[in-house]
């Protein structure tokens, strides 16, 4: 009978593109390069391509107009020390000047180096125009409540992945709700705090352990604001929690000015996720009935005991505790067999300080 593990990941099986997910599987990472670009091409695909050279599954922009997504007077919500801009629709509008070829452009350059191309719509127009390009669709935090959106997107019927920053369980249940009810069968739900950046003590990954109890349906992943460190500790602490599906913004150089650049994570950041989360998997092995591994042959046989004699025994003599002891190495009679040996008597003469042999009694 399957065990309550491999129900859970059979339940949470989610599919992008070619890559196959569950609890059990390596994590797909998305280079979330949203607009980094800032609205150059050039500057797009030379993320996109250190995005592939550094070993991640995909990258992500985000599609949208400023009209569409925001009024004239909305102000910020990220760090201001960072980014001067304090309207949301002046910011957002600097940066959407890419149109339906750039995005195809941008969808070919990477078909073409074999990365998923992936885009977050911001509004119905962009869903339509997204459906035929991204294998899944990501639903930003700041929709999780947009019913028009959510209902559209689910009405597509491809794999969603859904972020859940500053919202409650419930508006996370409501959400997949109407998801669900639209059309959708397949939904990955990612942790996520909505602060650019998020400081280390308000990550709150132990919620990605609640989140994989609340639902048991749903795999579950981490959309990272930290800022990263050289041991990339946060995508792999999420890892280790369960995440199946890391998210995080990506750049070719940190010290850019503008709003996402200083908490994305660059080619150099990328390859030591990879190389942590290999660590890490390395020193877990193989969970197993319990067995030594071949390395360990040696120190298994010199470095275990032996029963040996603690003085001269002479033919006829008794065993007992006066006369025997255990000694390394392994490579005599195993201490195992003390209580059928004390008592019998020696069929040999046997010197000092040497491991007994069966034929001794």
């Amino acid at each position: 009978m399957p065990n309550l593990e491999e129900n859970m990941s059979r339940n949470r099986f989610f599919k992008i593109g070619k890559s196959l997910l569950n609890d059990k599987t390596l994590p797909y990472i998305i280079a979330e390069i949203g607009v980094n670009h800032e609205t150059s091409i050039t500057q797009a695909k030379k993320m996109i391509f250190q995005a592939k050279k550094s070993g991640l599954n995909a990258v992500k922009f985000q599609t949208y107009k400023a009209e569409n997504l925001v009024i004239k007077n909305s102000p910020a919500y990220w760090d201001i020390k960072k980014e001067k801009i304090t309207s949301q629709y002046k910011l957002f509008k600097n940066l959407d000047k890419f149109g339906k070829k750039d995005y195809l452009e941008l969808y070919e350059y990477s078909k073409k180096i074999k990365i998923d191309f992936l885009s977050t719509p911001f509004d119905l127009d962009s869903v339509d125009f997204l459906k035929k390009l991204v294998p899944a669709f990501k639903i930003a935090s700041a929709d999780i409540n947009n019913f028009p959106l959510l209902k559209k997107i689910a009405s597509t019927k491809k794999p969603i992945i859904l972020s859940t920053g500053a919202s409650t369980i419930k508006e996370i249940q409501a959400a997949l709700k109407i998801l669900k009810k639209n059309g959708s069968k397949k939904v990955s739900i990612l942790h996520c705090i909505l602060n650019y950046p998020t400081i280390n003590k308000h990550a709150n990954l132990k919620m990605i352990t609640s989140l994989r109890k609340l639902l048991p349906n749903n795999l579950i992943g981490y959309s990272d604001h930290t800022l990263p460190d050289p041991s990339m500790l946060s995508c792999l602490t999420a890892y280790q929690l369960g995440a199946r599906i890391i998210e995080k913004h990506f750049t070719f150089n940190k010290k850019l000015k503008g709003n996402d650049h200083y908490h994305s994570m660059d080619y150099k950041d990328a390859k030591n996720l990879i190389l942590q989360i290999k660590n890490y998997n390395s020193l877990l092995g193989v969970a197993a009935k319990k067995h030594f591994i071949h390395t360990e042959k040696k120190s298994r046989k010199f470095a275990r005991r032996s029963i040996v004699s603690l003085k001269d025994i002479r033919i006829g003599e008794v065993f007992s505790n006066l006369n025997i002891s255990t000694k390394r190495p392994g490579t005599g009679i195993s201490p195992m067999l003390w209580t059928k040996i004390i008592g019998k008597k020696a069929k040999n003469n046997i010197k000092a300080d040497n491991l007994l042999k069966l034929k001794d009694f």
